[in-house]
């Protein structure tokens, strides 16, 4: 029976790479868009219309309004921040009840997930993660040692089921000598009104809804949040997140087969970024890397930190684009590099024993970025509406870039508005 298919948008680099934006230009062609994992850590920030928003567990697709929006079983919700963000769209005139789907497996970040978080950054002091606080990483443990609690558990004694859950926690925090509880009831109570709240939703077998609409030759769009090189297994472990950020986490994600997956867009920024700790090879630390976060506005959507920035890394991004078998790509914040004389791309690394290589290592705390030097375009493109006005170096940059990489670019972001995007002939 020939069947819908299912693409996959995902970020090719540590994340930030504008996945919020293109999820809601690209939505008006299809039915439904899916969130398979991750949770409020990441922010997609999405601005039409003069209006700025910032979504952190809900997909992007909301903003089209006849679209199914379904939240799948590999994210981890927290009710509380859920409301909150709900609420805050509703305002803005986003009626979101009708429309927004919830996974029963989908697994409930707790009051003291947050805790456990704080206390477990604390004891690896300087070696610490450098993670949002958010409570995502000690979710995601309780899930895989299976003692998560998930939202399907929310409609039968939930209560008796919350405090068992909780007094693990606590025996868990007592035996790591942690004291700090300040507050820790008024982030109970608030809680507890995120659940009731979660109730009024339409809570679903996620992974039947999917396939059936699937069946029904339904276009569906799964959204990734973070970026690949955070991925549990293939990101630069242990400074990775929790989840699958990979293509193959939608079919783990959200219940569909690999048979299913249609295109892979992946995303990338014209440069790098990277927020927190771990290894970044092309990292600046000079006046160009404050240049480019001034001018890229780069500051974490959710934390506001400050983003670490560097050229663009291509041994990194082609090792991604292998790992999640990318058939387009989608090229974000080219005009923050409008201004620059000389853009570089990092085309080889060198390793400690002094040899070269074009393929991503195991590990990369010791490798010396090889630059190929671009002449820069230094014109202003972000009033630009076709491809064809592009300047000549920017279309050499861009040739260079899928000729490495063998993957093409077919879309070209100049801009942060939903109208400052070029999709390419």
């Amino acid at each position: 029976m020939n069947t819908g298919k299912v693409d996959v948008l995902l970020g090719l680099q540590w994340g930030d790479e504008g996945k919020g934006k293109v999820v809601d230009v690209l939505t008006p062609n299809y039915d439904v868009v899916a969130r398979f994992q991750g949770g409020p850590n990441a922010g997609h920030t999405l601005e039409f219309e003069g209006q700025k928003y910032v979504l952190r567990s809900i997909p992007s697709g909301i903003f089209q309004g006849d679209k199914i929006n379904i939240i799948g079983n590999g994210v981890v919700l927290a009710p509380d921040l859920f409301m909150e963000e709900v609420i805050a769209l509703e305002k803005s005139g986003h009626e979101l009840k009708s429309r927004l789907h919830i996974s029963k497996k989908a697994h409930l970040i707790m009051p003291t997930h947050r805790i456990l978080d704080h206390a477990q950054e604390k004891l690896k002091a300087e070696n610490k993660v450098g993670t949002t606080g958010k409570g995502i990483g000690p979710a995601y443990t309780d899930k895989v040692s299976r003692n998560g609690l998930r939202v399907g558990d929310i409609f039968e004694n939930f209560a008796e089921k919350y405090d068992l859950h909780k007094n693990r926690h606590m025996q868990m925090l007592k035996a790591m000598g942690w004291t700090d509880f300040n507050g820790f009831e008024d982030v109970e109570r608030h809680w507890f009104e995120g659940i009731a709240y979660l109730r009024e939703f339409v809570i679903v077998d996620a992974e039947h809804e999917i396939n059936h609409l699937l069946h029904e030759n339904k276009k569906v769009l799964c959204e990734g949040a973070q970026g690949t090189m955070l991925d549990v297994d293939f990101g630069s472990y242990p400074f990775v997140t929790s989840s699958n950020t990979i293509c193959a986490g939608a079919c783990t994600g959200l219940g569909i087969g690999p048979n299913k997956i249609g295109e892979v867009y992946g995303i990338m920024k014209a440069y790098c970024t990277r927020v927190g700790s771990g290894p970044f090879p092309t990292e600046l630390f000079d006046e160009t890397g404050v240049q480019i976060r001034q001018i890229g506005h780069e500051y974490g959507a959710v934390t506001g930190r400050e983003r670490r920035c560097g050229w663009i890394d291509l041994v990194q991004l082609k090792y991604s684009i292998m790992i999640d078998g990318v058939t387009r790509l989608i090229m974000m914040k080219s005009d923050v590099l409008d201004s620059f004389d000389t853009i570089k791309a990092c085309i080889a690394y060198k390793l400690a024993d002094g040899s070269e290589t074009t393929e991503f290592p195991y590990d990369i705390y010791d490798v010396t970025p090889i630059y190929k030097e671009f002449k820069g375009w230094e014109t202003d493109m972000t009033k630009f509406t076709s491809e064809d006005q592009f300047p000549v170096p920017f279309k050499d940059y861009i040739n260079f870039l899928e000729d490495y990489l063998e993957t093409p670019i077919k879309i070209i972001s100049i801009g942060p508005d939903r109208e400052q995007t070029i999709i390419r002939k």
